[in-house]
């Protein structure tokens, strides 16, 4: 795995998402068509704090797995055979939630492609904070 540095402007030329959907900050590891670990700063400013909960903020866990796919969608569509696609969920195998995520948490996204064949993708992603465990998610990817 080589580390790298991407913001948001070169994750951007990689995933098509675009604000309020693109959920990841950096990309700080980067193996194309194999593994990327992202970093997502979780702010009190998110529009999804104002209904979950006002009083009590905590990310919503689709969110979290969203986070992770779009990690996975780094590492598979740097893959020079993939450039200038998309890559669309095509599945949720498992996903487990183990802690709480809050404003001010810096979710670290793991993401290793265990399996690509053609189209398909099968990746395993890790949401951690402070190095423990907040998601764990099978993730299946279809490339258009």
């Amino acid at each position: 795995m080589a580390k790298v540095n991407l913001d948001s402007t070169e994750i951007q030329k990689i995933i098509p998402h675009r604000y309020p959907m693109l959920l990841i900050d950096r990309v700080e590891e980067l193996e194309p068509g194999k593994m990327a670990v992202a970093r997502r700063n979780v702010t009190v400013n998110e529009e999804v704090f104002e209904g979950h909960f006002p009083q009590n903020p905590v990310l919503p866990g689709a969110l979290i797995v969203e986070s992770l796919a779009q990690t996975g969608a780094v590492a598979l569509l740097s893959s020079p055979e993939f450039e200038g696609k998309t890559a669309y969920f095509g599945g949720i195998k498992s996903a487990e939630f183990r802690k709480v995520v809050r404003p001010g948490d810096s979710l670290r996204l793991e993401v290793e492609l265990k399996k690509v064949r053609g189209h398909i993708g099968e990746g395993k992603g890790i949401a951690t904070v402070d190095g423990e465990k907040a998601c764990t998610a099978d993730l299946t990817f279809m490339i258009g």
